[in-house]
């Protein structure tokens, strides 16, 4: 579907636009929406909007990394739509044109971000301050917020296994651990890229002399909520390190103890089997086997040597 809005030389907001029938210099600047397109309504971007092949090789091939390409009379970027589904973040591409004249979004899937930025400016009664730009700008501060309730929720997911209220297996934890761990490189993928486009963004002289460099400092709080987004997805994964190792450790020690269990046992049984086994062997010139208290001697012995050992052992600290 192809949405089209027109703002013409006297600042008159026209919507509900043919694509076909629209003529592109009548209006001052237009805003072209592009969702979830059919194959019919992606040759437009070459047919009528005249983009370059490029750029749209890039819209129509998915998981593209965020970036943006420099164009004549216009600047192509890249961005990511990240949004839970099923207990995972599944990402999405959201496509810009941005020039004086016109702002054209691609997304293969319906945005949020764009929809909201859609109505807001239709409920504009003023168009005053409203430009390719700054459209720019809003959709994608709606973009990068977004990905904040994602990372909490990553933290909140944290703190139960940390705290394991639940009295989950470590099997169980570990499982999860992983899965939280792959998420969040999933979002460093998406975040990281996000940071250097707007780096490139506020750096560039090219988009500098533009309108962009008249909105710097909108452009800067969306490059430090994502520096803040970046930090915090690489702390979080500093924190399932650390619950990683820490239920290795827990882990190892448990074993360590039921080996040492194990080691006690063994230890404590290997001379009473020995005695066992000297008299099991049933020779005829054994003069212990017809002592009448032998059965009773060895019983006692072997008792004496099994506490003799227990308190030796609870002497060198081996039961604490």
């Amino acid at each position: 579907m192809i949405n089209f809005i027109g703002i013409t030389n006297d600042n008159h907001l026209e919507k509900n636009i043919a694509i076909n029938q629209a003529v592109l210099s009548d209006y001052k600047w237009f805003w072209v929406d592009f969702s979830e397109p059919t194959e019919d309504e992606i040759k437009h971007l070459s047919e009528t909007f005249h983009f370059h092949p490029l750029a749209i090789e890039d819209c129509v091939h998915d998981f593209q990394r965020p970036k943006l390409d420099y164009y004549k009379s216009y600047t192509f970027y890249v961005t990511h739509i990240l949004r839970e589904q099923d207990e995972r973040i599944i990402k999405d591409e959201l496509d810009f044109f941005v020039g004086e004249s016109c702002i054209v979004t691609f997304h293969k899937v319906p945005s949020e971000e764009v929809s909201k930025v859609w109505s807001r400016f239709l409920s504009q009664e003023s168009l005053t301050g409203w430009d390719p730009y700054y459209i720019f700008y809003e959709i994608l501060d709606k973009l990068v917020d977004n990905y904040f309730p994602l990372i909490y929720k990553i933290e909140d997911e944290l703190e139960k296994m940390i705290e394991n209220t639940n009295k989950k297996s470590m099997n169980h934890l570990m499982d999860e651990l992983f899965e939280t761990r792959n998420m969040l490189l999933n979002l460093l993928h998406s975040v990281n890229p996000m940071r250097d486009l707007l780096y490139r963004i506020l750096n560039s002289h090219h988009l500098n002399v533009n309108r962009i460099g008249e909105r710097r400092e909108y452009f800067s709080d969306i490059y430090d909520h994502l520096l803040k987004l970046s930090e915090m997805v690489m702390s979080n994964r500093e924190v399932t390190a650390d619950i990683r190792d820490s239920y290795l450790s827990l882990n190892s020690h448990q074993t360590n103890n039921v080996m040492k269990l194990l080691t006690i046992i063994t230890s404590i049984f290997a001379p009473l089997t020995f005695i066992a086994g000297i008299y099991g062997m049933n020779f005829e010139n054994m003069p212990e086997l017809s002592w009448r208290y032998g059965y009773i001697f060895s019983l006692f012995l072997m008792l004496l040597i099994g506490a003799a050992m227990l308190l030796w052992f609870r002497k060198k600290g081996w039961f604490k």
